[in-house]
């Protein structure tokens, strides 16, 4: 194993380690805080307020004519909002649907919740307890997700956190933040709210009460009926199970991801697809559903978008969960959402052949740019491939996160949150951070925005120095492109991932496409 590799593995152990406690040691939160102004709230001091004030509570924002003024305990949230009850027994499949998986695939492993059984579960009893709450972990505007529907000028995330609070025997409480996010997802915008003058509020309006740190609060829920005109879903991420390093494996830690769209005729969250989590194991078991997605996603008109990260995959080609294992390495693996997709993957596993050759992707990049269509990304069929992973759900998560999660949050539960060094997001989140206040800008001056996204890996910087020389961009541990084997050149795609001076692209793994950025040692 190489040493790259080692320092590799040893940080993603010890960032999954630590998460799984409830909170992520790293840099202090407050240098981050410049890069969020204005695309999210992380500071825990108000966070706390928010939370304890039951303004943006989960309950309030779903129901907000219930008269009550403290936020609802998990036992009383699924059981007394009738928006959620198709939740839980979704949840509930995907564990069984897990649980037997394993069983089948490592006979020899037990299961279960406790630390006496090799693969650890997700104690489910804690979304039916009354000593469990979510709290408010951070709000994060999206409105760089406007290209998905230009009415709603995109989106904004309430994220929180499930806490367990715990009696002392002295009378006092000590609370666990708990390893699951809850993602109420609003809509940016509600057509229907006009602004002081009695106008519409427009999307630069929204922009602009963000990026001044204006009346945005004012902007989320509706306050008139219908009091759900704002909401759009919900997204769960639970660390489903961890497997301590063995005799027979790794360390390793899996993440169920989840979403339930709202469906306003019902008034109930319903178990959907998730956005262009691509269904490998369906779409290699047909041959008919494979020839069509073929044909969809090279169509010159969609891989475009494709390649500008904007694309919206058909749901026929989609799956209503995914497991994002952890650590999934840099490299093509059976762990990665797209492996056995593209050619020369999986082979002597019993797969069958893959949708997309190298001479496909050839192919259709050459019909693009006779068109006239200019790729911003996907120059190669190493960079189509990435993207196949980077734009689904867990391969996202997968890519510079914290374990599976990309915000944990700030643990504000600790005493003295805003003093320790702890930090709310993972390394894509805050690399994210200058493309989405770019949007932002645009919006507020009236301009329309370029929605387009580097890959996962590596943040697309429009022109801006601010993340140089960080582990964010091309600084210590940053992601970066190793010349092509015999070849001496770079891959077309990642001929900007270079490394700071006096860092150098080191292998993960052999062989390798893609290093993290080390100091040279010889």
């Amino acid at each position: 194993m190489s040493r790259a590799l080692r320092i590799l593995l040893a940080a993603q152990i010890h960032l999954a380690a630590i998460l799984l406690l409830g909170s992520v040691m790293s840099i202090s939160a407050a240098e981050n805080a410049p890069l969020a102004r204005g695309t999210a709230i992380t500071d825990p001091d108000f966070l706390r307020k928010l939370d304890q004030s039951d303004a943006l509570s989960i309950s309030r924002l779903l129901q907000p004519e219930r008269n009550a003024d403290v936020p609802l305990t998990s036992d009383q949230l699924f059981a007394s909002l009738p928006q959620l009850k198709a939740i839980p027994p979704a949840i509930d499949a995907e564990f069984d649907r897990y649980i037997a998986q394993h069983k089948a695939a490592s006979p020899s492993e037990t299961i279960g919740v406790g630390e006496g059984f090799d693969v650890q579960l997700f104690d489910r009893a804690n979304l039916k307890a009354a000593d469990t709450r979510f709290v408010l972990a951070g709000i994060v505007n999206r409105m760089d997700r406007a290209y998905v529907s230009e009415e709603q000028c995109g989106e904004i995330r309430l994220i929180y956190r499930l806490a367990r609070f715990d009696t002392n025997a002295d009378g006092s409480k000590s609370a666990t933040r708990l390893p699951m996010t809850f993602n109420l997802v609003m809509k940016a915008r509600d057509a229907r709210q006009t602004d002081a003058s009695g106008k519409p509020v427009t999307c630069a309006e929204v922009a602009r009460r963000w990026l001044d740190n204006g009346d945005w609060q004012g902007l989320i829920g509706s306050r008139t009926t219908p009091y759900d005109a704002m909401i759009d879903r919900i997204e769960t991420n639970i660390q489903i199970s961890i497997a301590p390093k063995s005799a027979l494996h790794d360390f390793r830690s899996d993440y169920l991801l989840k979403v339930f769209k709202y469906d306003a005729a019902t008034k109930i969250f319903e178990e959907s697809t998730l956005e262009n989590q691509i269904d490998r194991d369906r779409i290699l078991a047909d041959d008919a559903l494979r020839r069509d997605f073929k044909a969809w996603l090279l169509t010159p008109a969609n891989l475009r978008e494709f390649d500008r990260g904007t694309v919206l995959i058909p749901e026929q080609y989609l799956a209503k969960g995914a497991v994002a294992p952890t650590p999934a390495g840099l490299d093509a693996s059976t762990m990665q959402p797209e492996f056995g997709l593209m050619q020369g993957e999986g082979r002597g596993e019993g797969r069958s052949d893959p949708v997309f050759t190298d001479n496909d992707v050839v192919g259709a990049l050459k019909q693009a740019a006779a068109r006239g269509i200019t790729m911003e990304n996907i120059r190669s069929v190493a960079g189509f491939q990435r993207r196949l992973n980077d734009v689904t759900c867990s391969g996202c998560h997968q890519t510079r996160g914290i374990g599976g999660f990309h915000f944990p949050g700030v643990d504000w539960l600790t005493d003295k949150a805003s003093n320790s060094t702890i930090v709310p997001a993972s390394p894509h989140f805050v690399g994210d951070q200058l493309r989405r206040r770019d949007i932002l800008t645009a919006f507020a001056a009236g301009k329309r925005p370029d929605f387009s996204r580097g890959f996962a890996s590596r943040p697309q910087t429009r022109g801006s120095r601010e993340l140089a020389g960080t582990e964010y961009q091309d600084g210590w541990g940053a992601h970066c492109s190793l010349q092509n084997e015999g070849s001496g050149t770079p891959d077309k795609s990642f001929t900007s991932w270079t490394c700071a001076k006096g860092l150098t692209c080191q292998a993960a793994a052999a062989p390798s496409r893609i290093g993290m950025c080390f100091i040279k040692t010889r």
